[in-house]
């Protein structure tokens, strides 16, 4: 297959102006023609209050039983911060969990996953985000699409995130950053991927992030917002988007789900920058379109 988004490369090659559309669908659906507009403009979309106290306390539960599962801890979906033992990730969350596989087949989270991504999707990457208070550590600046092509396989940038705050997310606690308009923008990186990369990237990435030059010249072109909201808010954002978080040194942990959505069109193939694909748990290959659950805790 031809690689129209060539990355991890031997020497820095210039940035490129993304060919493929943000919305592939049509503006018929839970997001309004404005809100359309919007997020293929800047690359994402606050929903604040998408989830109410009740079914945040839902995920909240999960989360905390997540964390103690030996099973799932055997699993290898549990990655600590590099510094101590607190949990940092949880990854295939909707595999381990029916309330959370329930939440990503609501219809008004499904839907809206649909309606951009203009067909049928299923769950390329789930996981529950940790900040802890005091000794989380942050992200730097990438795009996820990046690390989706050149290790798992997408063709395409098709594919979007949906961030669930099941805390107050504030400026101050690691809250996410985000470049408005730089998902228009594919930037190639430099360095051949490692064997088993995610070991070390699920902690701190080294591979597949832009240099600081580049991070500067999009930084200055497109400005810098942050998802801030409280417990049930919702962050929905294009998989090439230029994002990042800083250390939480507050005393206010951090929590989110992340669903990834994928189109069903853009199926993974063979990663194209590295020698094999991701574990399961990171990266599912499992297309099967999702079906919605419309009464659920969360309708």
């Amino acid at each position: 297959m031809h690689d129209r988004y060539p990355t991890r490369l031997h020497e820095a090659a210039p940035m490129m102006r993304r060919p493929d559309p943000v919305v592939w669908g049509s503006v018929d659906g839970p997001f309004t023609a404005d809100e359309i507009h919007d997020y293929s403009a800047k690359g994402f979309h606050i929903e604040d209050g998408l989830l109410t106290p009740a079914q945040v306390q839902e995920c909240w539960t999960e989360f905390d039983r997540l964390t103690g599962d030996p099973d799932v801890e055997a699993s290898g979906a549990v990655v600590r911060e590099s510094n101590g033992d607190a949990v940092r990730s949880i990854f295939a969350v909707h595999r381990h969990s029916p309330v959370i596989d329930a939440l990503a087949r609501t219809p008004r989270i499904l839907d809206r996953a649909r309606q951009i991504l203009g067909s049928e999707v299923y769950i390329h990457q789930s996981r529950i985000n940790a900040m802890p208070g005091m000794v989380g550590t942050g992200f730097g600046w990438h795009s996820d699409f990046e690390t989706w092509h050149a290790e798992d396989g997408l063709p395409t940038p098709r594919a979007l995130s949906v961030s669930i705050a099941l805390t107050d997310n504030f400026a101050f606690n690691g809250g996410l950053m985000l470049m408005p308009g730089a998902h228009r923008t594919f930037v190639p990186c430099v360095g051949r991927t490692p064997d088993d990369n995610f070991r070390e990237s699920l902690q701190r990435q080294r591979v597949g992030v832009p240099d600081d030059d580049t991070v500067f010249e999009l930084g200055y072109e497109h400005g810098i917002e942050q998802f801030t909201g409280a417990a049930g808010s919702a962050l929905f954002f294009d998989s090439n988007s230029m994002h990042g978080s800083s250390n939480n040194i507050t005393p206010y942990s951090r929590a989110n789900v992340f669903l990834v959505f994928n189109s069903v069109h853009n199926a993974p193939t063979a990663p194209f920058a590295a020698a094999r694909h991701r574990p399961t748990y990171i990266a599912d290959l499992d297309t099967t379109p999702l079906t919605p659950l419309p009464h659920t805790v969360f309708a």
